[in-house]
């Protein structure tokens, strides 16, 4: 009878835990959960994308892992490198860089450079960005790394850090492909540039989040070249909303959009990936492939319209609240056993409109036991709570709201004594 007994106490200790696994496994969405439930868009595009720039959380995506050309969108590597060169120190923005025979005969946008021409830094990084110039991406590409193909090759590895594709893959600074780049072409690297719409939205991402500075000149609708030049560099992206006026391009401005790149080869179609900031939310955009050059800033509009039609910033904590499941933590070698903890920060991400509060899920976990040691002060970090929604987390750290001092080797000498009989005593008992 003892026998079948503890079978059965064991079968429904598993059946138990079986069935504990399972209703954890549901409450963890796929990466796409967000995206599945977005609606049919019914976009002209090969792919698209839409993403919070804040976090990277994906908010609608349309065969966002299939990997296609880029054409110039492929820049926004180019410029996350060429910016970095100079945070780093290694460059400055005032320096000369010179034209080589290449970056002068490189075909596509541009055309504004003649063979051993120098400009500076910041003005080949102006063309680059405003009028997607062909040549002044080869020349900055060659002042960076010596040679295109260099270059190309840290593009890569950048690709790799930012936790691209496997698809991902860049052979020039451009976008141009091989065929177009004629005896230029790249001799160790093989292929063609290929990104995702996930890939290229994470370039934007990176760019936003460390280099914000480059939507200053990405927002720039038209600027001279050189001020003796008669006609100026037009945008190619007809979205700026500083375009509003603009008698060609107000119908396709768009309320705070303000970059970032736009592409576009026989091989690639129309491609454009936008940023627009509304509300204090600023939203990634990506289409990939449309038909006419038109199409992709009208696509754009459908699923930028829809990111700031049906989602909103909801703060789910704020700063110096307690967590239900972990208000206070035990603390070793102190006068007092334990200490309570609050939110160091604010917790906020982009949610549906209307999401009720229990689709929020909240968690907190102290910090590992040998950190938990007298003395503490006040705003020590003790732990973190996480916040998870549909797919999302997002974290803050969960510090000590007071001092705990250290308590004498006398008042510790004692508490062990107690703390001995006390577990005597305990198992006498039992």
């Amino acid at each position: 009878m003892m026998l079948l007994l503890s079978v059965r106490r064991v079968s429904m200790v598993l059946v138990t835990a079986l069935l504990v696994q399972i209703g954890s496994m549901s409450m963890i969405p796929s990466r796409s959960a967000m995206a599945a439930e977005a609606i049919d868009l019914k976009l002209d595009a090969k792919s698209a994308i839409l993403m919070d720039a804040a976090t990277g959380q994906i908010l609608y995506e349309f065969n966002a892992d299939t990997a296609l050309p880029p054409a110039s969108m492929s820049k926004m590597m180019t410029e996350y490198l060429v910016m970095e060169s100079v945070k780093s120190g290694k460059h400055k923005l005032d320096e000369m860089v010179s034209t080589s025979q290449y970056a002068a005969d490189v075909i596509g946008s541009g055309d504004l450079l003649a063979y051993k021409e120098q400009v500076s830094l910041q003005d080949m990084f102006s063309a680059m960005s405003i009028y997607s110039a062909n040549d002044a991406s080869v020349a900055l590409a060659e002042f960076i790394s010596g040679t295109e193909e260099n270059f190309a090759k840290l593009m890569n590895e950048k690709a790799k850090q930012f936790g691209l594709s496997e698809q991902a893959h860049f052979i020039n600074a451009t976008g141009l492909s091989r065929a177009d780049l004629g005896k230029y072409a790249p001799k160790e690297l093989q292929g063609e540039t290929m990104l995702t719409a996930k890939d290229a939205a994470l370039i934007a991402y990176n760019i936003i989040k460390d280099y914000p500075e480059i939507l200053e000149t990405t927002k720039i609708p038209s600027k001279k070249f050189r001020e003796k030049d008669k006609t100026p560099m037009i945008n190619w992206n007809w979205m700026l909303e500083g375009n509003k006026d603009n008698v060609n391009f107000k119908k396709y401005a768009y309320t705070g959009l303000d970059g970032l790149k736009t592409g576009s080869t026989d091989d690639a179609g129309y491609c454009f990936t936008g940023t627009a900031v509304r509300d204090g939310i600023r939203l990634i955009s990506v289409v990939m492939g449309t038909p006419k050059e038109p199409k992709r800033f009208e696509e754009t509009r459908k699923v930028l319209d829809y990111g700031f039609n049906n989602f909103e910033k909801k703060q789910v904590l704020a700063a110096n609240t307690e967590i239900d499941s972990l208000k206070v933590v035990n603390i070793k070698k102190g006068i007092e056993l334990q200490v309570g903890v609050a939110t160091q920060d604010g917790v906020s991400l982009l949610a549906k409109k209307g999401a009720a509060a229990e689709e929020f899920k909240i968690t907190a976990a102290a910090v590992d036991e040998s950190k938990l040691v007298a003395p503490i002060t006040k705003g020590d970090v003790l732990g973190t709570a996480k916040v998870s929604y549909q797919g999302v987390e997002k974290t803050t750290n969960l510090i000590a709201t007071a001092d705990v001092v250290q308590a004498s080797w006398f008042r510790l000498m004692f508490r062990a004594i107690g703390s001995f009989f006390g577990d005597l005593l305990a198992g006498a008992k039992s």
